[in-house]
């Protein structure tokens, strides 16, 4: 038995060939109706959801959530040398209850909002992200009612950094990425623009040099990468490790005493990202297939009864027997053998059973507006005006 292809229709409902079977198994092929895919999607969002959230910080954010640590890295990113940490605000999303995202690291100095980013993977949508976390930052500092003034509010000048280290090519040093590159439409002139700098910190990159916290920073991730990718060791080992060889070596000796456990916590999700996100989606995806069979094999049961009705309606039709006959030989109620008998009547002499699973899907009246059966009556009258002329 061959797998069969399944088209669904708008209305959830799939087209099967009256002679077709169909192989519910690891090997069907299927074009899926948007909404139940929409409807799988929202459950997988949930869950993956629920996952990340035991995991809302990453040693970056953890690290960057002092005030000395990110002026250190102010000072490296703008060749400066500021020293006072009180005239720093931080401004990072926490993803309360009031809020709906949550960023690594942002703050306002001398009226300039710098939004930071850690990625280990590639992400070419940074600048859409960096505008939902402004929009929600922009409202933080100005509420609503000022933006009725009559006078022009002065707003901090935004700057947009990702720092890149992951291990899949992407950045080469420092590259600026847009979201004008993003429009689906390609513009000259674009009426909004966002521009992120994306700095790749791997090997031996300058800001490195200028920042001893995100040198050091790096450093742990160097140390973690080579215990699990060289030296082939599980991440909870691979990380505390690493954190043992830092205090040793008098590297990030605070942070690391004041935050080891949870440092270890997440550094597992962290360096181990991509697994955990590949293992979820296939459990989701899993999840979802059987999900779907079941509702197939649900739907396929009906057709398949539907196609046997049918075809003996059809046989009874060219014995010319009448609508209250064959609803008696069949033990069924003629209301319910009536729209078929009818279906089965206009579609002789060629009598396709194709055709008349999808008059019948169409004839569903209990669902039309008063105008759409107007519409659908009018085009019965027209193809039964055409058969008898």
């Amino acid at each position: 038995m061959n797998p069969t292809k399944i088209n669904w229709t708008t209305a959830g409902l799939f087209s099967l060939s009256a002679n077709d079977n169909i192989l519910i198994n690891n090997n069907i092929s299927m074009c899926v109706d948007i909404s139940l895919l929409n409807k799988r999607r929202i459950s997988m969002a949930e869950k993956k959801d629920n996952v990340s959230a035991k995991f809302k910080d990453n040693v970056f954010c953890m690290l960057y959530a002092d005030k000395a640590n990110l002026l250190d890295l102010y000072n490296a990113l703008n060749n400066s040398s500021y020293k006072n940490v009180d005239d720093l605000q931080v401004t990072t999303l926490n993803g309360g209850s009031y809020m709906k995202y949550k960023n690594d690291a942002s703050f306002l100095l001398s009226m300039n909002l710098y939004m930071f980013e850690q990625q280990s993977s590639k992400n070419p949508n940074m600048p859409l992200r960096f505008l939902h976390y402004v929009s929600d930052v922009m409202r933080q500092i100005f509420s609503n009612s000022t933006l009725h003034r009559r006078s022009m509010l002065k707003i901090p000048v935004p700057h947009f950094i990702t720092f890149y280290n992951g291990k899949e090519k992407w950045i080469e040093k420092e590259e600026i990425i847009k979201l004008s590159d993003m429009f689906e439409e390609y513009t000259d002139n674009p009426e909004m623009e966002l521009k992120v700098r994306v700095i790749n910190i791997n090997d031996d990159a300058d800001i490195l040099n200028k920042c001893k916290t995100l040198r050091d920073y790096m450093t742990f991730v160097e140390k973690t990468r080579y215990k699990t990718d060289v030296e082939d060791k599980d991440v909870k080992t691979a990380v505390t490790e690493a954190i043992d060889e830092c205090v040793e070596e008098n590297i990030l000796v605070d942070f690391f005493e004041k935050h080891r456990e949870e440092v270890v916590e997440v550094s597992i999700y962290d360096y181990d990202e991509e697994e955990v996100r590949m293992v979820v989606a296939r459990d989701m995806a899993e999840e979802m297939a059987e999900e779907m069979a079941e509702e197939m094999a649900v739907e396929l049961a009906e057709k398949n009864e539907l196609i046997s009705k049918i075809k003996l309606v059809i046989k009874k039709v060219k014995k010319e027997k009448s609508v209250a006959l064959i609803a008696d030989e069949l033990e069924e109620e003629e209301s319910d053998i009536k729209p078929v008998y009818d279906a089965v009547i206009r579609s002789a002499p060629e009598y396709n059973v194709d055709d008349i699973i999808k008059e019948l899907q169409e004839i569903d009246l209990g669902t039309m507006t008063p105008i759409d059966g107007l519409n659908y009556l009018y085009k019965l009258q027209n193809q039964l005006k055409n058969r008898w002329q």
